[in-house]
């Protein structure tokens, strides 16, 4: 990370504009704030690093401290031009609120100029998910004869039975999957711990590939429980490839995302019966409020069966 300035020479530069620091070391002060002293991931820093470059280009050079409501109105207003989707441009209002609630805090500005600005209202949006005789499919489609098949087998199962993220799957290690009690220690946002239970398929898969492909996969030594086919620890892009190569074999024409079968997952456990609460504990969610969402997408289903099978639908 980039070696801060301490508070009394930033100080000194925001007033004085001979020394005056430029957008890229406020975003750097920031970000490093965000990693050091909040501990947020590399996928949210990297999100709101994207998202604040964007808004630097609109500045087309003028100074982050700056910035009046008036400006983040009229930078609203050309995301509107571009089409951009208002999901987007939420996650944009929420890096800049917390970029300039920093600086406030920091006592660099006095009011951040994102105080009267509203989130856009955005529908409702349902995540993508399969029916089951579609996962049953994508399940079957690796073939299990060859290490790599194995591996992906094993993989795609604990996906399903798991709801993992995929980053959360390929970065798996020995030590957090116990075979004797069938649970899976995950470690997601935040640094977050939660136990999941592993179901027999799943442990059944993830136990023939240890004990026969993955052997055959190490090179060199890890402790990934997937290593890659260079025998080391596996990237979340290779293993979505892997996902829609399957789906291609299996034939699944739905629309699939890097989140597909953890979507699965839930809404599955859902239509099955299985209590909120202990979908929000195994998908490792904060607020019930967003595991809620796989509410709307059993109702939806039960609203498609209806109608496709009832004689007056």
């Amino acid at each position: 990370m980039t070696t801060l300035p301490d508070h009394e020479s930033l100080d000194s530069a925001l007033t004085d504009h001979d020394e005056l620091l430029n957008n890229s070391d406020y975003l750097e002060s920031f970000l490093d704030n965000l990693y050091l002293e909040q501990h947020v991931s590399d996928n949210t820093l990297s999100a709101y690093r994207s998202d604040l470059d964007k808004f630097c280009l609109f500045l087309e050079g003028q100074d982050l401290l700056t910035v009046t409501g008036q400006d983040i109105e009229s930078y609203l207003a050309h995301r509107v031009d571009l089409g951009l989707k208002p999901r987007s441009t939420a996650r944009s209002i929420s890096a800049l609120k917390r970029f300039y609630q920093y600086f406030v805090r920091e006592k660099h500005i006095s009011d951040s100029p994102m105080v009267n600005i509203a989130q856009p209202k955005a529908g409702l949006s349902l995540p993508k998910t399969l029916s089951e005789s579609e996962v049953e499919a994508l399940l079957a489609a690796p073939n299990t004869e060859e290490p790599m098949g194995l591996r992906d087998k094993a993989m795609l199962e604990l996906l399903y039975a798991t709801g993992l993220r995929v980053s959360e799957l390929v970065g798996l290690r020995i030590e957090q999957i116990n075979l004797r009690q069938a649970v899976v220690l995950v470690k997601g946002k935040g640094n977050k711990e939660r136990l999941v239970p592993l179901g027999e398929e799943a442990m059944y898969w993830l136990e023939q590939f240890l004990k026969v492909g993955r052997a055959q996969m190490i090179k060199h030594a890890t402790d990934f429980v997937f290593p890659s086919k260079r025998g080391v620890g596996m990237t979340r892009q290779t293993f979505w490839h892997r996902i829609k190569h399957y789906a291609i074999l299996a034939a699944v024409e739905s629309p699939l995302s890097p989140h597909t079968l953890r979507h699965a997952f839930a809404t599955h456990l859902l239509n099955h019966g299985a209590d909120l609460r202990v979908v929000q504990m195994m998908l490792g969610h904060s607020d019930l409020s967003t595991t809620q969402i796989y509410t709307h997408v059993a109702n939806e289903r039960l609203k498609s069966v209806h109608q496709q099978h009832h004689p007056r639908a």
